[in-house]
């Protein structure tokens, strides 16, 4: 069997990439462990659309992401009459912070053109009421009896009114998947890659566990938490200089409070770094809770993705659950937990790694869990850009790719994704990036 190129996932990021591929004439076929599209980590993303990042390449490629997303019809060529996901823009309120001043992230959205509101406390309270407005900084364990106590300071929010949510991760994988099939793509479920072949100096062909040999002269990896086995695969990795590890999160549902209409959740996202959660509304006013990974927090580093226990964690959920009610004074905490278990594919500074390698023929989407689903239409026309760059002999690390924004027009400069770049130290070093 050959193909033109090899894409190892069938989630968000694999199935945008296919699509880009295929749209680019190049015959694609995409393979993935796992007997359905977006059944790995795209499939307990919370979907949240925003716009706070530390990086202008950051803040541009989320601000044309949402573009993507209000367009999703056109941006798949798909009928208006398929099933496809909705963007449900709710705004968002990103509590103030000293990790993440607005003084890092507000003259990007000037640059780039976000539309914001600076809220003082007085602002965040009406409009989010039964918010308590106090700085808790840093968030500490529920047995920590600081946590309990009232705070003398007060926070106030910048607000994005065009942020939101995507409706169904899962479906937004499908959706582009039936996109790029349309294109010609192919996609082989329930089978795994065993090797990555070389021949002359660069990659030939992956090898799968059912004996199948697909013949191809580009490979991209983008298997989330299994990226760091298929680049073992292909001896890649040496030379980044972040590195990538699989994490166990737990992302809750709660019932949720009375918002400004009398009924359902607060009606717009919330990022509360301060007390280490992120919230937002769910279809049938319930409210979905992640973590902002805080340091009194043990992380839950894993070796093996396929071992992670699957059931949310009374622990987790109490904590998860009990900071978003220290917030919200109507919230209740129920009994018994209820939620989704995921394992992302991170990088130390929680950027992306969308690059070539030293592997000629062999490029990564990797370390994209947690904050990237947002930018996964704009995902695959990256690694397009990088794959026509460099197979037409430009070297990417010395001459990096820019990306061209349909919707805004911003120029992206795709090294900001480099695997050789250094490390964000600006970053917020949390999952909000």
């Amino acid at each position: 069997m050959h193909s033109d190129a090899v894409i190892v996932g069938a989630g968000v990021m694999g199935t945008s990439i296919a699509l880009e591929l295929a749209r680019s004439g190049r015959s694609t076929v995409v393979v993935d462990k796992a007997r359905g599209i977006g059944h790995g980590s795209t499939s307990a993303s919370s979907a949240i659309m925003r716009f706070n990042f530390s990086t202008l390449a950051g803040v541009a490629t989320a601000w044309e992401s949402r573009f993507h997303w209000e367009n999703w019809a056109e941006h798949t060529g798909l009928p208006d009459s398929a099933d496809l996901v909705r963007y449900v823009r709710t705004g968002l309120a990103f509590l103030d912070v000293d990790i993440a001043p607005r003084a890092l992230y507000l003259p990007l959205f000037d640059t780039v053109g976000v539309p914001y509101e600076e809220w003082d406390t007085d602002r965040l309270t009406a409009e989010i009421p039964g918010i308590d407005t106090g700085r808790h900084w840093p968030p500490k364990r529920l047995a920590d009896d600081a946590f309990w106590e009232r705070s003398a300071e007060s926070l106030g929010a910048v607000y994005t009114p065009d942020a939101g949510y995507v409706s169904d991760p899962q479906l937004a994988a499908a959706n582009l998947a039936d996109a790029a099939v349309r294109q010609g793509a192919v996609f082989m479920l329930n089978r795994a890659v065993t090797q990555v072949v070389r021949h002359s100096g660069r990659v030939s062909a992956v090898l799968l566990d059912d004996g199948t040999r697909i013949d191809t002269g580009i490979v991209v990896n983008a298997a989330g938490p299994w990226s760091g086995r298929i680049n073992e695969l292909a001896g890649v990795g040496d030379d980044f200089t972040v590195s990538l590890r699989p994490l166990r999160q737990e992302v809750h549902h709660v019932p949720g409070p009375a918002g400004r209409g009398g009924t359902g959740a607060p009606d717009m996202c919330l990022a509360d770094i301060d007390l280490g959660v992120y919230l937002r509304a769910e279809v049938g006013g319930g409210l979905l809770i992640g973590g902002t990974e805080p340091e009194c927090d043990p992380l839950q580093w894993v070796d093996d993705p396929d071992s992670v226990a699957t059931d949310v964690t009374k622990a987790v959920f109490e904590a998860q659950a009990t900071r978003a009610a220290r917030r919200l004074s109507t919230l209740t905490v129920p009994n018994r937990p209820r939620g989704v278990v995921g394992v992302y594919d991170v990088t130390d500074d929680w950027t992306p790694v969308y690059d070539k390698t030293d592997l000629p023929g062999y490029y990564v989407a990797i370390g994209t869990s947690g904050n990237q689903f947002k930018n996964a239409p704009l995902v695959g026309g990256f690694l397009r850009t990088i794959v026509d760059h460099t197979e037409n002999g430009v070297d990417h690390d010395r001459h990096p790719a820019v990306f061209k924004a349909p919707y805004t027009g911003h120029t992206i400069d795709l090294s900001t994704f480099s695997r050789l770049r250094p490390v964000n130290d600006k970053n917020s070093g949390t999952v909000l990036g």
